[in-house]
């Protein structure tokens, strides 16, 4: 039998085993390996049926069942509120049952202050990402923070998108504080001008806004881009292959996005849930699906069981300063797409 982090998960895992469930887990591709799922089930007695889905399909299924057909599902942190809000299709955590002790702390607090709907907490983090600075270290080492891709001496060899992440990250640089503004549109709308005039200005340093992962990884590794912003993962990927190219966490911070765990309003099995929450959330077992999913989850102390190459690149561009410093994405308040949009026409069209 696979030894448990926590003592208290461990208990529960064995009481539960009395009474197994049948766990109908909504999910993405690569959270519930089979090696995992198998484990599981040995220990507990549960079954887990798996659904793959996507936040927008997940969110449509259980609108369309006012919340049943599934025990446990995976939504972004940011697709948590405001279809509760407006549609009850969650029920609250009862957070006596997860162990605490498991998560990274400021990523557990984090997702529950942006998943709690009148006083009741209806997420915990699973796996996260973020993106950040993709740079060769070798040619763009002076590189810090977002606004430095604007440097002259880069002139040329710079490249990231249009879209709202670059807003979010280039006002953070700034001294700015976008997510703290979403709730008032006039000082929004301020912050994004300030951005758009930035954006404009660092015109002449940007060789192309790129589109897609594979056209930036192309791009990095020819040399003709040496300083970008973008995920974490193609950082990682990059840096196997030359190790002067490395994923950065800038100093205003990386953003952040979260799946989480939420408990479907109608489900059968919130035990099951539970179990499978503490049981994957074990730095071992979450070891094994960052193998699978590509990205790490909230378990503290995960990463000491990845692989050498990826705890290297991790521990590297995530010292434990820099996982408190992520911006986490909150929910974007009606009203907010429409000014970045502008602001990115605006942008794009300028000479």
């Amino acid at each position: 039998m696979l030894t448990l982090t926590a003592g208290v998960a461990g208990a529960a895992l064995m009481a539960s085993a009395a009474s197994a469930e049948t766990l109908r887990l909504l999910t993405w591709g690569g959270y519930a390996p089979e090696n995992v799922i198998e484990k599981f089930e040995a220990e507990t007695g549960h079954t887990v049926e798996v659904t793959m889905s996507n936040n927008e399909e997940m969110i449509a299924k259980l609108r369309a069942t006012s919340g049943s057909g599934f025990d446990l599902a995976q939504p972004s942190q940011d697709r948590i509120a405001g279809p509760q809000a407006e549609f009850g299709i969650y029920k609250p955590m009862d957070l006596s049952q997860i162990n605490a002790d498991l998560f990274i702390p400021s990523m557990l607090e984090a997702t529950k202050q942006n998943t709690t709907v009148d006083g009741e907490v209806y997420g915990v983090p699973h796996v996260w990402g973020t993106s950040g600075l993709v740079l060769n270290t070798a040619e763009a080492g002076s590189v810090a923070d977002y606004s430095d891709l604007c440097d002259p001496a880069l002139e040329g060899k710079v490249s990231y998108r249009l879209k709202r992440p670059t807003l979010i990250g280039f006002a953070y640089s700034m001294g700015l504080d976008p997510f703290a503004a979403y709730g008032d549109e006039a000082a929004y709308t301020d912050i994004m001008n300030q951005v758009e005039a930035k954006l404009i200005e660092c015109k002449p340093i940007v060789k192309t806004y790129w589109d897609g992962g594979d056209e930036l990884l192309n791009l990095v590794r020819s040399g003709e881009v040496v300083a970008a912003m973008a995920w974490d993962t193609g950082g990682w990927k990059l840096n196997s292959d030359n190790a002067d190219i490395n994923f950065v966490a800038p100093a205003s911070g990386a953003l952040g996005w979260i799946d989480t765990f939420v408990l479907p309003a109608k489900g059968q099995a919130d035990q099951a849930a539970y179990d499978w929450i503490n049981f994957v959330m074990q730095p071992e077992i979450a070891a094994m699906i960052t193998e699978s999913a590509g990205n790490f989850t909230a378990s503290a102390g995960a990463d000491e069981f990845a692989s050498d190459a990826l705890k290297a690149q991790y521990q590297a561009s995530f010292p434990p300063e820099a996982v408190d410093n992520i911006k986490w994405y909150p929910p974007v308040p009606a009203g907010l797409e429409a000014i970045e949009g502008g602001v990115l026409d605006r942008v794009k069209a300028a000479q």
